[in-house]
């Protein structure tokens, strides 16, 4: 629509394996620089798979308060470090409180999962005493009420539980609600951290985790490993954040979504498909204008063939030319978050003109025929992205992301 609102991209934060910072997340994906490593629990481990891409060294009283810390499992504290750091270089660290105009959508997987594992498996059943701030602090919704609460942000609050493809569809939800006039701003994103005993082995039993290596699109490829983290972003209108002089890192100029409606497990390739298009069409753009895709690559058999035949009827003949790679071999599969993580390293690859690469990459698989950008970032021009998340029970999002000077 000729009158629509353009959206923008004018802060981002993020909390990963990587450290502390959309920039560190960033130079990881960039550099090829892997941040999986040894898993540490907080009790003795049973499982085989000891290996996750983890936030290490966090010190959640460093950045909240006193007050606040009770209320927070690990993925609302990595949330609001995440949305503090985009509010800040949105420049709006001074403008709380935000008001109604201000929505907040986070998109979480599970919730607060050390929660339910320490405060009512330990707590409770072990000990015989329950913990009065377990339900608060576990429940999918904690994330983003407390971000409005700390940002003063009265307008649209909610949580999108969608499995993996949950922060994409917040992130795209929030463009929506700004699209329609209802909010002129959003904080959005993604939260997660299921490295907890009782979830690594639930994960573990369903036989798609890596024992050794994560290396989507490669022949050999044997499963994912899980990631933690969070990423958050400021989304205004690009008038709006023009007239008070706030930088556009990048603009969501499409978001698509759609249900497989087949299979609560195994992914579809029309359900992937349709998802890719509906992105394109709300971009109002066409697929020759797509410089490169963030896959959501997850390293199993499944679904990367599964994705690759997507993007084949999507792109056609022009796949085997199109750099498709996937970073989750460095920050892990954050779930949940995994959208969110992936659009930093998007926003990162349009900024800079870098296409990230697939570390790992061993061996070309007939079955997925795409360029994998294999081992090594490729310098070249992005001048817009398509970032693909898809999820348990056929639920699937894609974010097209468009340099904000060509916007």
């Amino acid at each position: 629509m000729a009158d629509a609102r353009r959206i923008v991209v004018t802060g981002m934060g993020a909390v990963s394996a990587a450290g502390i910072g959309a920039a560190a997340l960033w130079q990881a994906a960039r550099d090829g620089r892997s941040c999986v490593g040894e898993a540490r629990f907080a009790r003795p481990y049973r499982g085989r798979i000891r290996i996750a891409a983890q936030v290490q060294d966090f010190d959640p009283a460093s950045y909240l308060s006193a007050i606040e810390l009770p209320f927070c499992d690990p993925v609302t504290q990595y949330l609001l470090v995440a949305a503090d750091e985009a509010v800040a270089q949105a420049g709006l660290a001074c403008a709380m409180p935000m008001g109604p105009g201000t929505a907040t959508i986070i998109g979480t997987g599970v919730g607060g999962m050390h929660t339910m594992e320490n405060s009512l498996y330990l707590t409770l059943v072990e000990q015989g005493r329950p913990d009065p701030l377990a339900v608060p602090r576990m429940i999918p919704s904690a994330g983003p009420s407390l971000a409005s609460i700390r940002y003063g942000s009265t307008g649209p609050c909610f949580a999108v539980a969608s499995a993996c493809s949950s922060a994409a569809q917040a992130i795209g939800l929030g463009m929506q609600l700004i699209r329609s006039r209802l909010v002129d701003r959003a904080i959005v994103g993604g939260t997660e951290d299921c490295v907890t005993n009782s979830a690594m082995l639930a994960w573990e039993a369903l036989r798609v985790l890596t024992p050794d290596v994560c290396r989507p699109f490669s022949k050999d490829r044997n499963g994912m490993v899980i990631g933690a983290g969070a990423a958050a972003f400021v989304l205004e209108d690009a008038e709006l954040a023009r007239a008070r002089g706030a930088e556009a890192l990048a603009e969501i100029a499409g978001y698509g979504t759609s249900a497989d409606a087949k299979d609560s497990v195994r992914p579809d390739v029309q359900g992937a498909a349709a998802c890719m298009r509906n992105a394109l069409a709300d971009a109002a753009v066409e697929a020759e204008a797509i410089d490169y895709v963030n896959a959501h690559g997850t390293g199993t058999t499944a679904n990367d063939a599964t994705e690759a035949e997507a993007l084949r009827l999507v792109f056609g003949n022009r796949l085997s030319n199109l750099p498709v790679s996937s970073t989750k071999p460095i920050h892990g599969h954050a779930l949940g978050a995994a959208g969110a993580l992936e659009l930093i390293v998007t926003i990162g690859a349009v900024r800079e003109n870098v296409a990230p690469p697939t570390i790992n990459w061993r061996e070309a698989d007939a079955k997925c025929p795409v360029d994998a950008v294999p081992n090594v970032a490729r310098p070249m021009t992005i001048r817009t992205a398509l970032t693909n998340s898809f999820a348990f029970g056929g639920i699937n999002a894609s974010l097209a992301v468009r340099r904000a000077e060509a916007a």
